[in-house]
């Protein structure tokens, strides 16, 4: 018995479905934020992070602010590792701290000297990563308890032999 748990009830977390789902969401992070930004530059023609002369790809601006959107992803997994392994109620207290986190992200563009669509549009971006992150890193903590779960459980079928 350990922390008050029978062995086999002891809560437990699959690591590698935690961070393989973690690193599937900082390519979606990134990702979304490339697509966000060419939907922005190319359908919308705002020169968001980038000068409007730097075409549909814009600079090193849109490449590091992608990058940077799938490691705050992996920064984001750590933090739901370490809430798992120590928080009752783990993605509560996740899903705050990330919903936090992401009006921070839509504040900040704020102070940023810019046209008014290229704000709105900033801000938009900014909101929908933060969503996606905190809704499809809840969903991998999901799964990666569940199937711990599922190791420990008796069978549901009868097993006596006739």
């Amino acid at each position: 018995m350990t922390n008050g748990y029978p062995e086999r009830d002891r809560p437990q977390i699959d690591a590698g479905r935690l961070w393989g789902g973690g690193f599937a969401t900082a390519v979606v992070a990134g990702l979304l934020t490339e697509v966000g930004i060419l939907i922005a530059r190319g359908l919308l023609h705002l020169a968001i992070f980038a000068p409007e002369g730097d075409g549909l790809w814009g600079d090193a601006n849109t490449t590091t602010y992608a990058v940077g959107a799938g490691v705050i992803a992996l920064a984001a997994t750590g933090l739901l590792h370490f809430l798992l392994a120590t928080t009752p109620s783990a993605t509560v207290f996740f899903g705050w701290i990330m919903a936090l986190l992401t009006v921070v992200a839509v504040v900040i563009p704020l102070n940023v000297i810019g046209t008014r669509t290229e704000l709105i549009a900033t801000i938009v971006l900014n909101l929908l990563v933060g969503l996606v992150v905190t809704s499809l890193l809840i969903s991998t903590a999901a799964g990666a308890r569940a199937r711990m779960r599922h190791q420990y459980r008796q069978p549901s079928y009868d097993t006596r032999q006739w």
